[in-house]
């Protein structure tokens, strides 16, 4: 949806020239290091259940899709890990239905690192 986004953006003539006039008065902009490409968790749909030890959610949540995974809501047959903390509910239970592999906050700290 953003990549969408950025491709109509650029596709305007009006703004193509509205970037080059603030390059002409100097404007410069810094350049965000490249996207990864692949990645132990590309492609890979994880979903995140209780509260973790020490990540907040979000920050789990960056860091897998820095890694190239997914992040999703509910845990279904295409989910591959679910990461469960402290008080999980019926996410855990549904997971260990499927039979979708569980990790706790160290072990996707492991595969984060191993992403690395």
């Amino acid at each position: 949806m953003v990549a969408e986004s950025i491709l109509k953006f650029f596709a305007e003539p009006h703004n193509r020239e509205v970037i080059a006039q603030l390059r002409k008065l100097g404007v410069t902009w810094e350049e965000g290091a490249p996207m990864r490409q692949g990645g132990v968790l590309s492609g890979k749909t994880l979903v995140l259940t209780g509260t973790l030890p020490s990540l907040s959610r979000e920050e789990a949540k960056a860091r897998i899709e820095a890694a190239g995974g997914k992040v999703a809501g509910s845990v279904s047959k295409k989910t591959d890990y679910v990461v469960a903390g402290s008080e999980a509910g019926s996410k855990l239970a549904k997971a260990q239905e499927l039979g979708v592999p569980l990790l706790d906050e160290a072990g996707l700290v492991q595969l984060l690192e191993a992403a690395a």
